[in-house]
């Protein structure tokens, strides 16, 4: 599991790839949350197109960055999400908390 930052704009965006699971979402999560504590992004958009594999890890990972960037008022969207996984994110009440797209561009 890779996780790659680009922040731009106020707006910190990160390429996540490979598989989340309970071994690789804790590195992830200290990555993004170590960044997004530095520049407290107005929106922090989590981008899954590199992700072939999620558990519940998956799951905690967003609502986690959704408590983080909330407490400063900002937004999380979820991108790219593979249509496999939209189940998991779907059952969670993830779309009820933060915004959805299929594409980047579309926010």
């Amino acid at each position: 599991m890779s996780v790659q930052l680009v922040f731009k704009s106020g707006e910190l965006t990160a390429l996540l790839e490979g598989e989340i699971d309970h071994h690789t979402a804790r590195e992830v999560r200290e990555e993004i949350d170590s960044a997004a504590s530095q520049v407290k992004p107005h929106t922090l958009t989590l981008d899954f197109s590199g992700v072939q594999f999620m558990d519940s890890s998956g799951v905690g990972l967003i609502l986690g960055r959704y408590k983080l960037v909330s407490m400063w008022g900002g937004q999380v969207c979820v991108a790219n999400m593979p249509e496999k996984l939209e189940k998991i994110v779907s059952m969670a009440g993830i779309r009820n908390l933060c915004t959805m797209v299929k594409d980047v561009e579309e926010k």
